[in-house]
């Protein structure tokens, strides 16, 4: 595994984390106001929350005598992370309103499958054990999220787009990682993302301030914590991971939810449910075991 390896697998888990428990203030935030309103504001806010930051960093950086990277691969960068980041989230959305959350969550999670097959196209190998990890982790999340029959509906095809474009969304986050500042991507794609859902908004909704002042604590926590911190710890974690690996680790996501419906509102873990986290936690930590060593 590369240097940094632990510290990186962390930042990721500290990210599925975060990410888990923001399924409480997304359910919430989406009784205030549409989709596209939503993702809008909070991935603006996101990016709001950053530019301090950036601008700290920039300076921290021109006094140290610093060279940044060239402000055209960042900016390439951004663009397209933050297309794939804003139209993933979008059609996972609209998807969840046409299927069940059962259904939209194992589909969704199919990209920690995806992105190993998608990889070896582009020249890159993946063990054995982590193929054996995202089998389990599969079995995992089926076991997790499914509550009936899966029969393909027109959500359940939004879905399985929403975790195509998030196997893309990883690949190219592992692409621009290590040439560009990550804060400054993770602020570009949040700037990005929020555009595409405010054009949404405002060609499809009616937003009207009053729903975003109703709707303030779970837009802030999904702005601030799932966006500008959680979004930004997944830019930098995936710098020393390989990204098969990273997409097990923040597949974690799934398991935390589960976890913060039970703590926050007092939701039972059916013995199926369980078997599901503890196969996804098993396949995360086979993946993080070292390589034997060749003689």
């Amino acid at each position: 595994m590369k240097k940094g390896s632990l510290k990186s697998s962390l930042f990721l888990f500290l990210a599925a984390f975060i990410w888990g428990v923001a399924f409480v203030a997304q359910s919430v935030g989406m009784d205030y106001m549409g989709p596209f309103s939503f993702n809008g504001a909070r991935f603006i806010l996101g990016a709001l929350v950053l530019l301090p930051l950036v601008a700290i960093r920039r300076q921290k950086a021109i006094k140290e005598g610093k060279e940044g990277a060239p402000f055209g691969v960042t900016l390439r960068g951004g663009i397209l992370c933050g297309i794939a980041l804003g139209s993933a989230a979008l059609f996972q959305q609209f998807g969840i309103m046409y299927t069940t959350v059962g259904k939209a969550g194992f589909i969704t999670t199919l990209y920690i499958i995806l992105v190993p097959i998608v990889s070896i196209f582009l020249g890159k190998k993946a063990s054995g054990k982590v193929w054996i990890g995202a089998a389990l982790a599969a079995v995992g999340m089926y076991l997790l999220c499914m509550t009936e029959t899966l029969k393909l509906s027109r959500g359940d095809l939004l879905v399985f787009i929403c975790a195509l474009i998030f196997t893309v969304h990883i690949l190219v986050i592992d692409h621009f990682a290590e040439k560009v500042d990550g804060v400054e991507l993770s602020c570009l794609q949040f700037l990005v993302a929020g555009v595409i859902g405010w054009s949404g908004a405002i060609l499809f909704e009616h937003p009207v301030l009053s729903d975003f002042i109703a709707g303030i604590v779970p837009l802030a926590y999904a702005g601030i914590l799932s966006c500008g911190v959680a979004y930004t710890l997944q830019i930098i974690g995936q710098k020393d991971l390989d990204p098969t690996v990273a997409s097990l680790i923040l597949s974690m996501e799934s398991v935390f939810s589960v976890l913060a419906g039970f703590v926050l509102l007092h939701q039972t873990l059916s013995l199926q449910e369980l078997s599901g986290c503890i196969l996804v936690f098993a396949a995360v930590i086979l993946v993080q075991l070292p390589d034997k060593k060749k003689k």
